[in-house]
């Protein structure tokens, strides 16, 4: 990504998502690209930025908390959930905030 995510005149909210992965990802680049792409046809989806390292951050914004909400509960999503905590996260840590206030150049 080359550019911080367009977002609307706050408020909106924020997830963070930050993780630490193992070392064997098999699977994970196709699942986080695909992920995306379903996010992006949410209603209420706004954009994702996302920065890896040695602890990864990705932060997708949303208009509301029932959009946040219903992502959440996106049944291939779940699946996609549930296969991060079983194979491709050491740690992880998911962060839900309201974004009051937003500048830059």
């Amino acid at each position: 990504m080359n550019r911080p995510a367009t977002t609307p005149e706050p408020p909106y909210y924020a997830v963070i998502f930050t993780s630490v992965r193992k070392s064997d990802d098999a699977g994970y680049g196709v699942t986080a690209q695909r992920m995306l792409e379903l996010a992006a046809r949410q209603p209420g989806f706004l954009g994702f930025e996302t920065a890896h390292g040695d602890v990864g951050i990705s932060v997708s914004y949303w208009s509301t908390l029932d959009a946040i909400k219903a992502w959440k509960a996106n049944a291939e999503h779940v699946l996609a959930q549930q296969r991060g905590k079983a194979e491709w996260y050491a740690s992880y840590r998911v962060r839900v905030c309201r974004v009051e206030r937003e500048y830059g150049a």
